[in-house]
């Protein structure tokens, strides 16, 4: 089953300094129907503005994914890591016990636009920890690439938890095949572009699909597009 939720069905909230698309209930949005997809339960698309940012806050039990689109992301938490993210790093912290952070775009003149993830880990009470990885931007292209995994290899993030997540940029036409093992599921978020799955749906910019009892797809560019897809495990959410 492929369940489309189209961009303009997000829920969206702006003020001076931030815009927030919400994937998933989080802050000023709740739906009841509309909590988690599997053990991912947060997908924010943030644009933060110049010099802004949000100041130190905590979080605990949750696998923090922070992927930087444009501009520059600064983070500092209370394990002492200071870092600037930009396009072509990956950022993983895991909360556990607890962390205090923050986050703001450290330049005076352009917006940062990044994606942040969140996933239930497969373990409570973990020991907080960081790691930023960087990856080769040329091979994103019309192939699918490993960026976050708990079975990390080179330049792949390691996550405490049984997912894998992909960033693919396929030309205009060409395509790609993703199968994985039954029982899985599988979510799909375009970032640009337009791909066509399956022959049958078509995802447009930032459109996403969550997808079940379906382990083998075929991904086709429309247009010259960005997605990212992760493979996640099966479950009631």
């Amino acid at each position: 089953m492929i369940q489309l939720t189209p961009a303009n069905k997000r829920y969206s909230s702006k003020n001076d300094w931030l815009e927030s698309n919400f994937s998933f209930s989080f802050g000023p949005y709740y739906d009841s129907d509309n909590i988690q997809f599997g053990p991912l339960r947060v997908l924010n698309d943030d644009i933060i503005q110049p010099g802004k940012g949000f100041g130190i806050h905590p979080h605990r039990e949750a696998e923090i994914v922070s992927i930087v689109l444009n501009g520059q992301l600064k983070h500092e938490d209370s394990l002492k890591n200071v870092g600037i993210l930009q396009y072509g790093n990956i950022q993983r912290m895991t909360a556990g016990t607890g962390v205090l952070h923050s986050e703001f775009n450290p330049t005076t003149d352009e917006e940062t636009q990044l994606l942040q993830l969140w996933f239930l880990p497969n373990e409570k009470q973990l020991a907080p920890s960081y790691e930023d990885i960087s990856f080769d931007t040329d091979k994103l292209r019309n192939q699918l690439l490993s960026v976050v995994s708990n079975n990390p290899g080179e330049n792949t993030a390691m996550i405490h938890q049984d997912v894998t997540l992909y960033l693919s940029k396929l030309d205009s036409q060409k395509e790609v095949h993703f199968q994985q093992q039954e029982g899985r599921k599988i979510y799909l978020f375009v970032i640009e572009g337009e791909v066509l799955l399956n022959g049958d749906v078509t995802l447009q910019k930032r459109d996403d699909a969550r997808i079940t009892d379906l382990h083998d797809l075929t991904l086709h560019a429309k247009q010259d597009s960005f997605f990212l897809l992760i493979d996640l495990p099966g479950g009631e959410a």
